[in-house]
């Protein structure tokens, strides 16, 4: 039998103003499973996630923890009551208590005795690796250490839950990829229910066992990162996650003719309007030599273009091209270095199995 769900949510709905901003979200989490709640600033994540710690109550559907009705039209519990814990991107340390401290303050009211609570400390700070800091003021520790010890705290008590609210995003980057991943592995050991709110696509495939994809409000996609990159809902889904290359056609006998040769757009009504997405890393370059190379089955077309610029920016190159047929702007990326001068004459064709259909506008 199935493990029973740590957190669902049903149908939970918020508004300010007269205006819907969480609208109809449903989810659940199980033990020990990270879920990203990814989406852009203003989609309703952050309040999506106060609504379960208790600190906003839901104007309509449901909030279950392990079972137990925690709000909804029968029950409201109050923050404190529902074994949630919280991380925020400011840390919340309180400056004037000791790093020891803070852990504890997390045990307060929990009826451990001063043993159990300073065991319990001393192994969450073993845990991340700041037991030598115990006594040292939040003042005196790097963001990323104060960030270790924010986990600590949270984790204290025992949360069944875990709510995270861009906690990383205050860390300089040279950090964040190490926190992280410490952070994932101390949770997962804790078999913690884990709700990341986050407006990073990378963040949340780096860390998250399933994706919820929000936008005005909704779960517009849900799914394991893998599935949520590769089988986009619509061409926004796709384009959150990376640059797109967009290719526009009207639809005839279930065919649309672009400069790449003709595209299969079945379930599109003839005259439709439709949109071919690509990203940049599966956009082929071939150089200009023989008339470019012959089309295939799994190709296409091959399509002629100049590069308008090229650019290094670290792990790949990114260039920019016209085509020839009709003076659209493409961009292919490319492991490593690659600079071909502007006016170069390349010739481009696109995997049609990377290919993603959409209605136009959709």
């Amino acid at each position: 039998m199935p493990d029973q769900p740590r957190l669902e949510l049903h149908d939970l709905v918020r508004s300010y103003a007269g205006r819907r901003v969480v609208d109809g979200v449903s989810l659940s989490i199980a033990p020990g499973q990270v879920t990203g709640l990814l989406g852009p600033s203003g989609c309703g994540k952050s309040t999506t996630l106060r609504m379960i710690a208790g600190v906003e109550t839901p104007e309509g559907g449901r909030i279950v923890i392990d079972g137990r009705e925690v709000a909804g039209a029968g029950a409201n519990l109050p923050p404190e009551q529902r074994s949630v814990g919280l991380m925020f991107q400011d840390f919340a340390l309180f400056p004037h208590l000791s790093v020891s401290e803070n852990v504890a303050f997390g045990l307060k009211g929990r009826g451990m005795g001063r043993a159990a609570q300073r065991d319990r400390v001393m192994d969450l700070l073993d845990r991340v690796r700041l037991a030598r800091h115990a006594a040292a003021y939040p003042h005196e520790l790097s963001g990323g250490e104060q960030q270790r010890v924010a986990l600590a705290r949270a984790l204290a008590p025992h949360p069944r839950i875990m709510l995270m609210d861009e906690p990383f995003s205050g860390l300089d980057n040279r950090l964040r990829d190490g926190i992280r991943d410490e952070t994932l592995a101390i949770l997962k050991e804790e078999g913690t229910a884990v709700l990341l709110v986050t407006h990073e696509p990378e963040e949340a495939m780096r860390m998250a066992d399933e994706i919820a994809l929000m936008r005005r409000g909704r779960i517009v996609q849900q799914g394991a990162p893998y599935n949520i990159y590769n089988a986009p809902a619509d061409r926004a889904a796709a384009a959150f996650f990376s640059d797109v290359n967009v290719i526009r056609a009207r639809v005839k006998g279930a065919l649309t003719d672009t400069a790449f040769g003709r595209f299969l757009a079945p379930g599109h009504p003839d005259g439709a309007e439709i949109e071919i997405v690509i990203r940049p890393q599966h956009l082929r370059i071939d150089f200009d030599r023989e008339g470019g190379p012959r089309p295939t089955a799994q190709d296409g077309t091959p399509a002629r273009a100049r590069v308008e610029r090229a650019r290094f920016i670290g792990k790949e190159s990114l260039v920019e091209f016209r085509l020839d047929h009709d003076g659209s702007r493409m961009i292919a990326t490319v492991p490593s270095v690659f600079l071909p001068a502007a006016g170069t004459v390349f010739w481009l064709t696109v995997r049609r199995d990377r290919c993603h259909v959409f209605p136009a506008g959709a």
